[in-house]
This record gives C-alpha cells, structure tokens and sequence, in this order.
C-alpha cells in the first residue's frame, strides 16, 4: 500500500502532544498516561512523539506546566491591604485546578526542570509576601503552609467517596443504618457528626474557604519578625 493511499500524515508539534497528553491523564490519570496510549490517541505511532519530548519526564514537565498556567498569580505590590485576598484567589485558584486535574496532585511541587508557568506561579507568590512586607523567611513559612492546606485538601477531596453535599450526606447516613445502636453510648461524638452529616452533609467548598479564612487570620496576627 503506498503512502498516499493511507491518507495525509497527521503533523504533529509540541503544543498538539502536550494538549493531548493533558486530555489523556484527565481521563486516565498520570497511570494511564504513556507513550504508546499518546501515540494511540493522536493517531501516530510511539516514536513520532520523541521529536517533541525526549521522554515521559519532560512530557510530565510539560502538562504541570500548563495546570499551573491555569493559576491566579498574585499580583506583587507595597500595598499592605492586597497580600491576603491575592493569597485567598491564589489558593482557591490553585484548588479549582487541581480539581480539574485530579492526576496532578502531589505532581505540582516535584518537577526538577519546571517551565515558565511554573516558575512564573512560584515568583509571583514569593513577590506578592515579600513586596507586602514579610521578611524573607516568614514568606517561606506562609508559602508553605498555604501550598500544604490547599495540596491535602484537594488529595482528601479526591478520595473521599462523594462529591457534593447532596451525595456525603447519603454516604454518612449508609454508615449509621449499618451501625449497631450501641455505638451511640461507645462512641458518642463520633455519631453526633455522623448524624449532623447525614442531615446538613459536607460541602466542600465551605470548609475548603472556612480553613482557608483561618490560615490567613492567623498569618495576619501572628507576631513575625
């Protein structure tokens, strides 16, 4: 069969194979996402990928990248009244990507050669600290803690067997019909928030802004040097 009768070569560049690689871990997860699965997606065989990424470290490079892309930078200003509502869309900015890249939890702070939005991202929030006033160090604590809270939120939000109110409030109320009475004298605080749970369910993104408004209090008081 010659080349023609097989139709016209797809043409492919680095931009097509990262948003393509993007598409697949959406749906498969990082697991999922390897060469011969890409190649299969785009209509190519394997080694046409190695033109644009040397391999599937750089293709991982590449795709954190653009999550990160999808961040609100904070703005760096000698404003004192900005860092705290810019490190508040920071954070809920963050999390809304994770969500729509689930795979990409526990990836975002790991790659040893980071692209420009990841850089970028990481500029900008020390920026915004600094140019606010915190000393050089108390960024670094700020930072850290803000990237911990909104990183484990969004990996206990990913295993928790439930995604709205509506739906953990059914979850919880499973659990309590397949309990024993008993529990109730055994473990009385437990069951109450069960039951509290069954009724008012548990809504993510309230407790997610409610932790979130409690870290930034709390930087906001404490004392730094």
């Amino acid at each position: 069969m010659s080349d023609e009768s097989r139709g016209p070569r797809r043409r492919l560049s680095r931009n097509a194979v990262l948003a393509a690689a993007l598409s697949l871990a959406d749906r498969a997860g990082s697991a999922g996402l390897t060469m011969r699965a890409l190649a299969q997606d785009l209509g190519v065989v394997p080694m046409a990928l190695y033109k644009h990424v040397a391999d599937k470290d750089e293709l991982i490079d590449g795709i954190v990248d653009i999550v990160w892309s999808e961040v609100e930078a904070p703005v760096a200003t000698a404003d004192p009244s900005v860092w705290r509502p810019a490190m508040r869309a920071r954070a809920t900015s963050l999390r809304q990507a994770l969500r729509r890249h689930p795979w990409a939890v526990g990836l975002m702070e790991t790659r040893m050669h980071p692209g420009p939005a990841n850089l970028a991202q990481h500029d900008a929030m020390m920026g915004c600290l600094r140019r606010a006033g915190f000393s050089f160090r108390a960024t670094v604590h700020v930072t850290s803690v803000l990237d911990a809270y909104v990183y484990g939120f969004t990996l206990q939000e990913k295993s928790l067997p439930f995604a709205s109110a509506e739906e953990s409030g059914e979850v919880a109320q499973r659990k309590l019909d397949t309990q024993p009475a008993e529990l109730a004298t055994t473990f009385p605080y437990l069951i109450e928030v069960v039951s509290e749970l069954a009724t008012a369910g548990y809504d993510y993104d309230a407790e997610f802004n409610t932790g979130l408004d409690l870290i930034l209090e709390a930087v906001e008081a404490h004392p730094w040097e």
